[in-house]
This record gives C-alpha cells, structure tokens and sequence, in this order.
C-alpha cells in the first residue's frame, strides 16, 4: 500500500468513524437493551445491541464493539483495514505469529489468544470482549463456548467469500460506511493495474497460474474459487486450462514429476512451511520446471505465503495488487 494510500484511507476512514459515532448518538435511544450480553462486557456500549445474520442465526451485538476479539487471519485483516485495534487475536503457524504484512504498529499489543485452530478459550474470556469474530468452518465447534464469553459472529466459511465476509465482519463492528471507502479504493486501485498491464484486453490475454508448496502435501495449483483467484479475476488477468481441473474449484493438486501442467505466461509460487520438506527446493531445481515456458522468459516469481495465501482481506489484497502490477507490467 502506498503512502499516499495509507494517507487517504486514514483521512476518509477517521471522517467516517466520526459520522458513524454521531449517528449512533442520535439513535441509541431505539436500540433494545439486550440482557444476554456476555457477562465480561462491561461496556457502556453493550447496554445497546443490534442484530446481526451470522452462519449461525441471528446474533445480537453491541452498537459499537470495544473489546473486539478475532480467531482467524482474514478477521484479524478486516478488523485491522476497518480501523480496529482488536484486544486479542490468534495467531497463524507461522514464525511471525501475526501475519508479517500487517503493520506493526496495527499490531502492537494485541495479545495472542493461541493458535488459529486451538484459541485458548481461557485468556479470550479474561480479556472481557464484546464481539468475537470467526468462521463456522474454523470455530463452528467452539460456538457454544465462545457465545458464552461474547456475542459471537461467524461467516460460513473463508476464503473465496472473503468480501462477503468482510461486509458482514463491518456490520457486526458497525463500521459500513468505512467498508465502503475501503470497497472503493480496492475497486480504484485495480482499475489502475488492469490499465498499467495494457487494459481489459491484453490482462485477459495473459495466462497467470498460483503455485504453493505446501508442508505435508502435494504441490497446488490454485484453481478459480479461492482468495488469490478472485483477485486476478478482478484484474481480469486469465487463467490456464488446468485451473479447471481443481477439485470444487480450489485446487489441482500434483507431484513435482507433474509440475509442468502448472506452466503459463506468468506462474506465481510461495511455500508454507519447510523448503524441502515442502519439495519447493526439489521442484524448482527440476529439468521440468526449468523447462516451462515461464521460467524461460523470467516470468516466475516467488511470493510471501503469508501475503498471497494466509492474509485474505482488504489490505492483504492492495499489497497483492502492487505486487502484480510490478511483476507483469
């Protein structure tokens, strides 16, 4: 994200957060008090509640959350792109703990409530939150327990819905008229790529594939229905063949004896977890992959998994976008 970028956003959402607040002045008085909020909420905001759909029914929520908590990367990225320095937050597997893209001073004090898929329900209820926010796919489990520390909202799944469960993740904070400065500026800035790569026409006419090496299992090529896909999608970059071959649109898993099927103009790759054990060293120095016409013409690039793959938000995508836009111009 550019200075000037971050400037803006900073300007329009501060003036956006000060119109919500003297909206929400205006109207308190027509929320209904909600008795079943979490019994660590000691906010003067939980004595009013507004009503969210959530993956799990309609969940009631302070009018303006204080004491927020999140238990998944693309959570912690909306919450952070909306202007919300969340109490408490998971942390991904990886040696950063929070994702390395997020700025530093975003996250700076925010205290680790465990790992992603094991949140320690303990320190999370000691932390007194307001509003909790995750995924059914991730925590859907966990409901019942987490509902009982704060009200709880969960999207169905991650990912591929990521705008969609950005709208509600804005909801839920009351923060809608920030969302949709933000929802405009991502729309601006892949305006600006899709010209600066030629225009509709020449983006479409160039073939981009999305490889990750991946710890434990077979190298992936990402198909048409996940985070980084809709992306290029917008760019209106193309997509090989092979992208239809993923398995519920997702991805064509293969073997670094088939790693030539992931060939095309461009080929992006990152790796999560160990190198080798990953087989990213193994592949990348391969007679096929040095063979692929992309390798070739040096239109392979090596990208932060923590960025491409694990971010999936707002702020993940504009770095994205700058990134696609120097590497294929």
């Amino acid at each position: 994200m550019t200075a000037k970028t971050l400037q803006h956003r900073s300007r329009t959402l501060a003036a956006a957060s000060l119109t919500v607040a003297a909206a929400l002045a205006l109207s308190a008085c027509g929320f209904s008090s909600d008795s079943d909020s979490a019994s660590g909420s000691d906010d003067a905001s939980a004595g009013a509640a507004r009503t969210v759909k959530t993956a799990m029914g309609d969940v009631k929520v302070p009018a303006a959350p204080q004491r927020v908590v999140v238990l998944d990367t693309a959570e912690l990225d909306s919450v952070l792109t909306l202007g919300v320095k969340p109490v408490g937050a998971t942390h991904a597997d990886v040696d950063s703990g929070f994702l390395n893209y997020l700025p530093k001073d975003q996250v700076a004090g925010v205290t680790d409530v465990g790992q992603m898929m094991t949140p320690n329900l303990e320190a999370i209820a000691g932390l007194k939150p307001d509003l909790i926010l995750t995924s059914k796919i991730r925590h859907g489990d966990k409901y019942a327990e987490l509902s009982k520390i704060a009200p709880t909202v969960m999207t169905e799944n991650t990912g591929y819905p990521w705008k969609e469960n950005f709208q509600v993740h804005a909801e839920a904070l009351n923060k809608q008229a920030e969302a949709e400065m933000v929802t405009d500026d991502y729309a601006r800035h892949v305006a600006d790529v899709t010209k600066a790569l030629g225009g509709k026409e020449k983006a479409g006419a160039t073939e981009v594939n999305m490889v990750r090496f991946v710890e434990g299992a077979d190298i992936r090529i990402y198909g048409k229905k996940n985070y980084i896909a809709t992306i290029l999608a917008d760019v209106g970059l193309g997509r090989p063949a092979i992208t239809d071959k993923a398995a519920d649109g997702f991805s064509y898993d293969v073997s670094p004896e088939k790693i030539d099927l992931a060939d095309a103009d461009a080929v992006f790759h990152s790796t999560y977890g160990d190198p080798k054990k990953a087989k990213e060293t193994q592949t990348t120095g391969s007679g096929l992959w040095k063979n692929m016409d992309a390798v070739k013409n040096g239109k392979v690039f090596a990208v932060d998994d923590q960025l491409w793959i694990q971010g999936i938000g707002y702020t993940a995508a504009d770095k994205i976008l700058h990134e696609l836009r120097t590497s294929l111009k």
